[in-house]
């Protein structure tokens, strides 16, 4: 997050904070975030196994989380295309007004990464296409005041992200289950990496709410290893 210091004409100077962006998922306990909310929704690869947060779809996590910490963040929104398209084809049917998940994301300005979408068959209200250096455009959009560019899902765009370095918070919902197969936030191709706990929260259901912060201070490559001196076990 970087302060840039701005001056408007009559006003002193004031401090603008750029917007961090953070990605935001469901997981399950072998890290799959494919298709969570349904069987038909991601079968891409030949995927079955979609729909496996639903046996915790009452669980208070979602409300006390996702609705009052992740979307209490949303500035602008981030997607990459199937999950644009997956999320356009439902959530403006969600006319609540006390929906407040609904209320970002029909309302919020949109980006959508997509080298086949324009923005004139994009369809989801205050929506622009990202194309060309996606790295680039993600920069330039970070450096807009403001509070979070959100990641939803986007399985690609979130591991291109995360290579860039770009990511500056990741907030996780670990969910009792293992899947078996599918797509990984993390898997063999990611860069390593340490994180700090910035808070954490675990539901009556066994949800796990995870809010991380990239910590470069955590060496991975130390030599330190556990060790018995003196009959008794250290890290040397």
């Amino acid at each position: 997050m970087v302060c840039r210091e701005s001056a408007a004409e009559g006003l002193p100077d004031t401090w603008e904070i750029d917007m961090r962006l953070s990605v935001n998922t469901f997981l399950s306990l072998d890290g799959v975030m494919q298709g969570p909310g349904g069987r038909e929704e991601d079968t891409s690869g030949g995927f079955t196994r979609g729909g496996w947060v639903m046996p915790f779809g009452e669980d208070e996590v979602f409300e006390r989380v996702v609705v009052g910490e992740w979307f209490a963040e949303t500035e602008e929104i981030l997607l990459g295309r199937t999950t644009f398209e997956m999320m356009r084809d439902y959530w403006p049917e969600v006319t609540d007004p006390g929906n407040r998940v609904a209320t970002a994301l029909n309302t919020r300005p949109k980006h959508v990464v997509s080298t086949t979408l324009t923005e004139a068959d994009t369809g989801w209200g205050d929506t622009t296409v990202v194309s060309g250096d996606v790295e680039e455009r993600v920069r330039a959009l970070k450096e807009r005041p403001g509070g979070e560019l959100q990641v939803h899902g986007s399985w690609r765009l979130a591991q291109t992200l995360h290579r860039a370095g770009l990511v500056d918070v990741y907030r996780l919902l670990v969910f009792p289950v293992v899947v078996g197969r599918g797509k990984r936030l993390f898997d063999e191709s990611s860069l390593p990496g340490g994180f700090r706990v910035e808070s954490s929260l675990v539901s009556d259901g066994g949800v796990v709410a995870l809010t991380l912060v990239p910590d470069p201070s955590v060496d991975l490559g130390t030599r330190e290893e556990f060790r018995v001196v003196d009959g008794r076990e250290t890290i040397a």
